[in-house]
């Protein structure tokens, strides 16, 4: 794993035909994926929550047929719409984190942060979101008080209005103090085209800053773990980061906030979606040795462990260096580091070259390794 303080920008990642330091070996899928296909659940297990395979198939046959519709189709962190010559980007989330605070950040703000992060995906400016908060009797006023006040400060600090919201309260067991949904809007700029479809050969990636905190600071705190360090959420709004980027970069290919499912699943929904193939570099990713040592005891791996403040870019090679150098001006990329590529080979996977010379599949996973951390 990569110290984060790197600052050489490269992987060793060279020319746009797929390599990171050495040629990047076409992959056979029949060998190196699992052959088991999705299990057939009759009932919603935790899994279908956790942002994996399952997510994808309750997503892709049951919700996406029943809603039937081309703008929902292309399955992005939030959707593009045009309305009266402008562009739009709309988006909702629920958030059912437990517990509700923990190291960095509690339900409040991580709801602004990720509704704001969702729209800032497809390059908008986020301006206003709706709040909704679901309690449960019996909860203290001044928890529904706190985390009130942290969606407050979290907007102000976003540059967001909370605009309209709603208020349920469920009856005494069946809820679990407080869950909050958020939707926002926001205004595309003219001429961008931020979508995962749009990541090809030759692209760059680039990690915005370290992973895995946000995951292992909830687990920390839920399992009462130690680690010698405390881990602090990563939760952060990432609106402003990316119109930096896009300063530097009008033409973004694709970006993705890896939360539930962490940076693996982000990478494996964009090739995917773009039909192109990753190969990732596991020597440059920015994991923090408190990180590391948490996923090794609790046997986790890295890139599976949600992020809240972190956002993964396929950048035209020819603008990689400019878009890095952005992100490292600005706060909440200050730790961006390229992680890998953009190739002809294996489309649709993701590839791993490991730091034993060796290559593996990085797999969607089929569920969650930590459920309920957004």
């Amino acid at each position: 794993m990569a110290d984060t303080t790197d600052t050489t920008g490269t992987t060793g990642i060279t020319g746009a035909t797929g390599s990171t330091g050495t040629t990047a070996e076409p992959v056979d899928p029949a060998e190196w994926s699992c052959p088991a296909p999705l299990r057939d659940h009759p009932v919603v297990v935790m899994g279908h929550g956790g942002g994996g395979a399952l997510s994808a198939e309750l997503v892709e046959h049951l919700f996406v047929p029943a809603y039937g519709n081309e703008t929902l189709a292309g399955l992005a962190d939030s959707a593009a719409l045009s309305l009266g010559g402008a562009r739009l980007a709309f988006s909702t989330d629920s958030y059912v984190v437990r517990p509700l605070f923990f190291p960095g950040g509690c339900i409040g703000d991580l709801a602004v942060n990720g509704t704001v992060n969702d729209l800032a995906m497809s390059g908008a400016r986020a301006a206003y979101l709706s709040c909704a908060f679901i309690i449960e009797e019996g909860t203290e006023l001044s928890v529904v008080r706190r985390v009130a006040q942290a969606v407050g400060t979290a907007a102000e600090a976003a540059g967001v209005t909370v605009a309209t919201g709603d208020t349920k309260v469920v009856d005494a067991g069946h809820g679990d103090g407080i869950f909050v949904n958020t939707a926002g809007i926001g205004l595309i700029p003219e001429g961008v085209d931020i979508r995962p479809q749009r990541a090809e050969p030759g692209d760059v990636v680039i990690v915005s800053g370290p992973i895995g905190m946000h995951g292992v600071a909830i687990m920390s705190v839920r399992e009462g773990l130690e680690f010698g360090v405390e881990v602090c959420s990563d939760t952060a709004p990432l609106g402003g980061l990316v119109q930096a980027m896009l300063v530097a970069a009008p033409d973004l290919h694709a970006l993705r906030d890896p939360t539930r499912g962490g940076l693996g699943t982000a990478l494996n929904e964009i090739a995917a979606a773009s039909g192109t193939g990753v190969v990732l570099d596991e020597r440059a990713l920015p994991v923090p040795e408190a990180v590391s040592a948490a996923c090794g005891f609790l046997g986790l791996d890295p890139l599976y462990v949600a992020n809240e403040g972190r956002l993964v870019a396929f950048v035209p090679r020819e603008r990689a260096e400019a878009v890095l150098a952005a992100m490292r001006a600005h706060p909440q990329g200050a730790g961006a580091v390229v992680v890998g590529e953009c190739v002809e080979d294996h489309p649709g996977m993701v590839v791993a070259r490991t730091g034993f010379g060796g290559t593996r599949v990085v797999d969607l996973p089929l569920g969650e390794q930590l459920p309920r951390i957004c």
